[in-house]
């Protein structure tokens, strides 16, 4: 795949101006871009409808988990704004999943229109083995909880999950070639780590079996963004 196609640019910014700005600088460069929750509860929809007008995707990265009717409803509503990709929670169950990955796939069959790709959330990656046992009081280990997720998900009729790069592996072996992986957490090796605990370069990501690559403040933070999508570009083609 084309690392263009590969890589979903997060816009990480509130405001509606700096959010356009950036797609402007990028829309030659990236063909999806991230809306998650701190812009979308800031400006709304019209993000959305601005990225899709310059001809780019969106993922919709909100993580809905609620109750199974509300996140069907919520699944209908993503469907409605045309994105091409948006997340649920796999800690809101299988009968949460289930409704949601049905109710798009009515939706789009009697709209005649692609269906978005539906992926579930299993562990964030500002969590760690030990926040997993000492918070969350998970015993199992890390990629024991992530496996048992992300099955949950497939049966539910999910498309993928998002998982960090080192679960990544895994869910490949585990859930075959057509299973979507979306990683966030990858940094470059010049970039810094920042809240991220679970994190693995471009490279690595992708060898370990990652679709798509979420990347943000790596890019848009470094003094030559262009350049640091370059460098990153340049990384996943010599992949060899």
């Amino acid at each position: 795949m084309d690392p263009r196609k590969r890589i979903i640019l997060a816009l990480d910014v509130s405001e509606y101006d700096n959010a356009i700005d950036i797609v402007q600088r990028f829309k030659e460069h990236i063909d999806i871009f991230k809306v998650g929750s701190e812009l979308f509860t800031s400006v709304g929809p019209r993000i959305i409808e601005e990225i899709h007008l310059t001809g780019k995707k969106v993922f919709l990265d909100l993580k809905f988990h609620d109750i199974p009717n509300t996140v069907a409803k919520s699944a209908l509503a993503a469907a409605k704004l045309g994105v091409f990709m948006f997340n649920v929670h796999t800690l809101g169950g299988f009968e949460m999943m289930k409704q949601a990955a049905q109710t798009l796939t009515k939706y789009s069959l009697e709209h005649n229109m692609e269906r978005p790709r539906l992926i579930g959330v299993t562990i964030l990656t500002s969590i760690n083995q030990d926040a997993l046992r000492d918070e969350l009081s998970v015993t199992v280990r890390m990629n024991t909880q992530v496996k048992h997720l992300a099955g949950l998900a497939q049966r539910a009729g999910l498309d993928g999950v998002v998982a960090s790069p080192e679960d990544a592996e895994m869910v490949r072996a585990r859930f075959g070639k057509d299973f979507l992986i979306v990683t966030p957490g990858i940094r470059p090796s010049w970039a810094s780590m920042d809240d991220q605990k679970r994190t693995l370069t471009p490279r690595k990501a992708i060898q370990m079996g990652a679709d798509y690559l979420v990347i943000g403040r790596a890019i848009t933070s470094h003094p030559d963004p262009v350049g640091a999508l370059k460098l990153i570009e340049e990384e996943i083609n010599n992949l060899g």
